[in-house]
């Protein structure tokens, strides 16, 4: 029916904006039940609703959240000269003899180095691994291309493959994988997030090599129609 076939099409059109805006509020709600702290030489009367019971006022919570922002950028400043760095060392060392504090920190800390460092990319690169059985393939990210231990104690060179659930990349699984039995792609890491977060319906260009005569394989055609002769 055509009303169908119009609203599917404006389901198309609207569907992406609907989700942006859903997670765009979702992050503000989210960072900003933080940030809110910030307004503590603010009596609760004047920044909630309810006469001080209800929830942050929306340009409260705005207003909290630039200055969180500015406090990153004075930190981010200080870290930069001498005196800084000494002040944020000392800090630094305090929080790792906090007991039971001190385990979640280091924690934090190293993850938070690893995804934020500028020396080298946390997702090296898009890989294919046989998961979670020998014929079904899964698309993950190289991690680490060594890991010392185990690769002694298992006799072999491994890498660290995470494997990210879809359509929310940020959870999966971590395995150690042979390096022999990971396949390397070409596609970027961004593309291979794409893919991922799409549910594999957005797949990136892929060009073959110049003289490498490759070419995808031709899809089964769709069986007849029943009661079809098959004749056209």
């Amino acid at each position: 029916m055509r009303w169908r076939a119009n609203f599917v099409a404006g389901l198309v059109v609207i569907l992406p904006a609907v989700i942006s805006i859903a997670i765009l509020k979702w992050l503000f709600g989210t960072v900003s039940s933080i940030t809110d702290l910030l307004l503590f030489f603010v009596p609760r009367q004047i920044t909630r609703a309810q006469d001080g019971r209800g929830d942050t006022h929306w340009y409260w919570s705005l207003l909290a959240l630039a200055i969180g922002l500015l406090l990153v950028a004075i930190v981010g400043r200080a870290a930069r000269n001498y005196v800084g760095r000494k002040l944020i060392q000392s800090v630094d060392r305090a929080l790792s003899q906090v007991p039971l504090l001190n385990k979640i920190y280091s924690v934090v800390k190293q993850v938070n180095e690893a995804f934020s460092s500028t020396k080298k990319s946390s997702f090296k690169q898009v890989v294919l691994v046989e998961y979670p059985r020998r014929g079904i393939y899964s698309i993950g990210f190289i991690t680490s291309d060594d890991v010392p231990e185990i690769s002694n104690k298992l006799q072999a060179a491994v890498a660290s493959v995470f494997i990210p659930t879809t359509p929310n990349p940020t959870t999966g699984f971590l395995l150690v994988v042979p390096r022999n039995e990971v396949i390397r792609l070409d596609m970027p890491v961004s593309d291979g997030i794409k893919y991922l977060i799409s549910l594999g319906s957005v797949v990136p260009v892929y060009s073959f090599p110049a003289g490498s005569g490759a070419a995808l394989p031709t899809p089964p055609a769709a069986p007849p129609a029943p009661g079809s002769t098959g004749v056209s």
